[in-house]
């Protein structure tokens, strides 16, 4: 069926410049569309797809996704969001569908029933703005308590555990002792999290990152290999705010 539909798509004026593939999902009823970070574009269809429907649903969309496809690719493979409804949004690696409501005095940024409800914004940079302002204050409140029993592990007494936007950096330990981790982080499941703080933390006792730095580091993070390597997988997928 897939080359039944890829057959189709073929004969649609997509852009020669783009890559595109489709993908059969048993457990999908209707066509999915996925724009990668780098701007590839992924058709996904359930196992008895009609291509002729598929192939005119995407016709009707090329507008659309060729806005989204040059967007993603003008960002250099840095994700992308869109701020509408259904959008997807990740806290403690969990994820959240977003809702705009109405804009309303007083009305903020929260997680409500299970959605990231966002007061309608006068821009999308003002919407990722009041989003970036939820992960930074959330997370604020969160690493200041998790933050507590890795230290006491790993033999640190931190100034103050922070949250803020800290570029192309997720960490930054300073002389005074002060933690910063970026807001950034606040997507991923908590154990990845853990490894920034630790990392951050041992450097207020060990300022290289050789073997001494690396035992200290096991000595709270016992799987620390398996950490890394989830956490190089998930790095790239992390939103900082692009629109």
């Amino acid at each position: 069926m897939s080359l039944s539909v890829q057959s189709a798509l073929a004969s649609l004026p997509i852009p020669g410049e783009w890559t595109w593939q489709v993908v059969v999902r048993p457990r999908r009823r209707t066509l999915g569309i996925e724009i990668q970070e780098d701007g590839d574009v992924l058709f996904a269809v359930p196992p008895d797809a009609d291509p002729q429907a598929v192939a005119e649903a995407v016709r009707s969309r090329l507008p659309r996704i060729a806005d989204e496809v040059e967007r993603r690719r003008r960002a250099g493979g840095e994700p992308v969001k869109e701020l509408v409804g259904g959008e997807s949004f990740a806290y403690l690696g969990r994820r959240h569908r977003l809702r705009v409501v109405p804009a309303e005095p007083d009305r903020r940024v929260r997680l409500h029933q299970g959605w990231l409800e966002l007061p309608r914004p006068g821009s999308p940079l003002e919407g990722a703005r009041l989003i970036a302002d939820w992960y930074t204050a959330r997370g604020d409140r969160w690493v200041a308590t998790r933050a507590a029993p890795l230290a006491a592990r790993a033999g640190a007494t931190p100034r103050q555990v922070t949250v803020r936007d800290l570029g192309e950096r997720w960490g930054a330990c300073a002389p005074d002792g002060s933690i910063t981790v970026h807001w950034a982080l606040m997507q991923l499941p908590p154990r990845l999290v853990d490894l920034v703080l630790v990392h951050e933390l041992t450097h207020l006792t060990v300022a290289a990152h050789g073997m001494a730095f690396r035992r200290r580091m096991r000595l709270v993070l016992a799987d620390l290999e398996e950490l890394e390597r989830l956490f190089a997988q998930a790095e790239p997928s992390l939103w900082r705010g692009s629109v």
